[in-house]
């Protein structure tokens, strides 16, 4: 994949380095250099109107002037809804127009990662892990350089996950195991048998972990995402599971059947923004669909396919239940159970956040499904 590039003028020189983008966005066309001198207002008002802000000044200044910016977007008015559907549109829109309008401010880095700018951290390893080698200078959002260093702490710390003992550390662009309420429920759900098991969409690995501590003897654990399937291999190994699982790249199922089939597919059906956000947005449903679709084809007679879904897209008038069970329907599934837990995450309980009706109300379910009998 060729790298973009960003152009921009410095002492009458033009200069042009790599472009860095997790999301894809496309480099600045006006880009001005900027420094410890420049307002915040100056800065805020640059960034709205789409002008990236090569940063030349110290690197902690730089930090506490994309927080002033972040003020100054946080405090503006926000649209008022007349739906939770409206409502979760608009908050998309401003979160979409935020992290644009914060991506501006910009960053260098060497060839070798390191920031050429005063007060600035070691970012090799981080920037390693998340973007592979480098051998050129490259030019990064500071937004999403934090977000960087931020997985990479995450990483080295890991995740505690009590149904494990232990804990999952998730890499950069692989969505984090945080919230604990799914994968309780398939540490206490019934196991239909112990022999073997399919965990579609693995991630992190961590479901597929947690079926193995249960006692389940051969788990394959699938995924099509690169960096995916590495966080995957490595947290297995590093539990000690290899003898027990096995990580292989597959678009959903691997080759034959299972009298278990775990599937966690992205909860809301939106466009994603990010590939991080492809753990939380399924366009058009189509990973519930392809899981759904796939199940009964790939079940051991009498297995039962885990669909961990939370109920959220139904409170935002995204996906109703009926739309939920004629997809089951149509794809030749029954309902043999469902075991609902209610989430305990922070946002469940902030009355500030613009869908809080919806997540105060929200539900994860652990569907049992099987192949309907004719």
């Amino acid at each position: 994949m060729i790298e973009p590039l960003i152009h921009w003028l410095e002492a009458d020189q033009s200069h042009t380095a790599h472009w860095r983008s997790e999301n894809g966005s496309a480099p600045p066309k006006r880009v001005v250099l900027a420094d410890d001198r420049i307002p915040a207002d100056a800065a805020y008002r640059l960034a709205s109107e789409g002008t990236g802000l090569l940063w030349h000044g110290d690197f902690q200044n730089a930090r506490q002037l994309l927080l002033a910016m972040a003020r100054r977007i946080d405090r503006k008015p926000r649209k008022s809804a007349t739906s939770p559907t409206e409502a979760f549109n608009f908050h998309r829109q401003f979160q979409s127009h935020r992290a644009r309008t914060l991506g501006m401010l910009l960053l260098p880095l060497d060839a070798d990662y390191s920031i050429p700018l005063r007060r600035a951290p070691n970012v090799h390893l981080a920037c390693a892990e998340a973007y592979g080698a480098s051998d050129a200078p490259s030019v990064v959002s500071l937004r999403e350089l934090l977000g960087v260093i931020g997985a990479h702490e995450w990483r080295k710390k890991g995740v505690a996950i009590p149904a494990l003992g232990g804990r999952i550390h998730p890499h950069y662009g692989v969505f984090s195991p945080v919230r604990g309420e799914y994968i309780e429920l398939v540490a206490q759900a019934p196991l239909p048998s112990l022999e073997r098991a399919f965990d579609i969409g693995t991630g992190t690995g961590v479901l597929a972990a947690v079926l193995a501590r249960r006692g389940v003897k051969h788990i394959v654990a699938t995924d099509q995402d690169a960096r995916a399937l590495a966080c995957a291999g490595e947290n297995i190994a590093r539990l000690g599971l290899n003898e027990r699982v096995e990580v292989v790249a597959a678009n959903l199922f691997p080759a034959g059947r299972a009298p278990l089939i775990v599937c966690n597919p992205p909860w809301l059906p939106a466009r994603a923004n990010s590939p991080l956000e492809h753990a939380i947005y399924d366009p058009d449903s189509r990973m519930l669909r392809g899981f759904l679709d796939g199940l009964a084809a790939h079940l051991e007679p009498d297995g039962e396919g885990w669909l961990l879904l939370s109920d959220l897209a139904e409170h935002l008038g995204l996906r109703s239940r009926e739309a939920l069970l004629a997809m089951f329907a149509a794809a030749g599934l029954q309902v043999l159970g469902r075991i609902d837990t209610k989430p305990t995450h922070p946002r469940a309980a902030d009355e500030t956040d613009p869908l809080h009706a919806a997540r105060a109300a929200e539900i994860t379910s652990l569907w049992r499904l099987a192949a309907r009998i004719a």
